[in-house]
């Protein structure tokens, strides 16, 4: 029986967005699926050794927030200056108050279970970004590298 495959465009690169792309990678590799994570724009952010990621509540009216805020409190001061950083720390100590793993543990988690994680080299090149900036052990290609693994994948999401 031939194993599944999974593709996946990460294009985000903020604390909320971070997640889904390594939470979904490392569940289908456990699960016996083929993995490639092409992170493309923003989504490079992920790729960075030193991950600094903010929580987007600016433009995202689905958050829930605490205290009811999402009930009473405009979505326009969430633009305010020192709420996107105020947003980030709940949101991580909430993640940590669940047992949530960090975003370093979820990338660990996935390179050790051999998910590729491809860095476009067009974006890299397009943003002059540093690749001594990236952890190691990623690819770097276009996306017509990505297109020969997400033609024949079985699941291909964009994040």
């Amino acid at each position: 029986m031939e194993e599944k495959k999974l593709a996946i465009i990460a294009t985000k690169g903020s604390l909320d967005w971070a997640y889904p792309p390594f939470i979904l990678s490392s569940t289908a590799a456990a699960l016996g699926y083929e993995v490639e994570i092409f992170f493309t724009f923003y989504g490079l952010q992920l790729l960075k050794k030193k991950l600094d990621l903010e929580v987007t509540p600016l433009g995202n009216p689905g958050m829930p927030m605490p205290m009811a805020m999402d009930k009473w409190f405009p979505v326009i001061l969430t633009a305010l200056p020192g709420m996107q950083a105020m947003m980030t720390g709940m949101m991580k100590k909430k993640m940590a108050d669940k047992g949530v793993a960090s975003l370093e543990e979820l990338r660990e988690l996935c390179q050790e279970a051999d998910v590729k994680l491809i860095a476009c080299q067009m974006t890299v090149d397009l943003f002059d970004m540093n690749p001594s900036d990236f952890i190691d052990g990623i690819e770097y290609a276009g996306a017509a590298r990505f297109f020969e693994f997400a033609g024949e994948s079985d699941i291909c999401l964009y994040i």
